[in-house]
């Protein structure tokens, strides 16, 4: 694995680490890095919760009953699927948009719905945030220079 691929998977990790702690919360243990002063896990988090607010619940909702009512060995999927069915929402009304940052929206929205409605998938969620993250949309916000650029879009 090189080196680039495996510092982004690392800082992926750290966003989510901050993302899923509590809003109140600013600060991400052990995540100084002076190689990497411009990368700060708590804005980047800050930044993506920001986006997953802005949608409406009355969209994620029905969504997450799917990822509620799958079984335990089905929810990564499920989640999945319902990450896709969002962004096809949204390419519907909006063809003009990109792909992957409705994809990053989507996963950021429904991953908060789920942290705060359903405590108890929390770690599965993040799971299933984290594969997505690398393997649907990793390329792309290395593309784009990395997290510290691709929060900001």
């Amino acid at each position: 694995m090189d080196s680039s691929n495996n510092n982004f998977k690392q800082q992926t990790l750290a966003i989510i680490d901050c993302l899923f702690q509590d809003e109140d919360v600013y600060e991400c243990d052990g995540l100084e890095d002076s190689e990497h002063d411009d990368f700060n896990p708590v804005k980047i988090a800050a930044k993506l919760r920001e986006l997953g607010d802005h949608y409406d619940e009355t969209v994620i909702k029905p969504l997450i009953k799917d990822v509620q009512d799958a079984a335990a060995d089905q929810v990564v999927s499920v989640f999945g699927k319902s990450v896709n069915a969002l962004c096809k929402m949204w390419a519907a009304e909006r063809p003009e948009i990109v792909p992957e940052k409705e994809i990053l929206k989507a996963t950021v929205a429904l991953a908060l719905y789920v942290k705060n409605n359903c405590p108890d998938m929390t770690s599965t969620i993040r799971a299933a945030t984290f594969s997505i993250f690398n393997n649907q949309i990793g390329s792309w916000i290395t593309q784009q220079g990395g997290w510290e650029q691709a929060s900001c879009l």
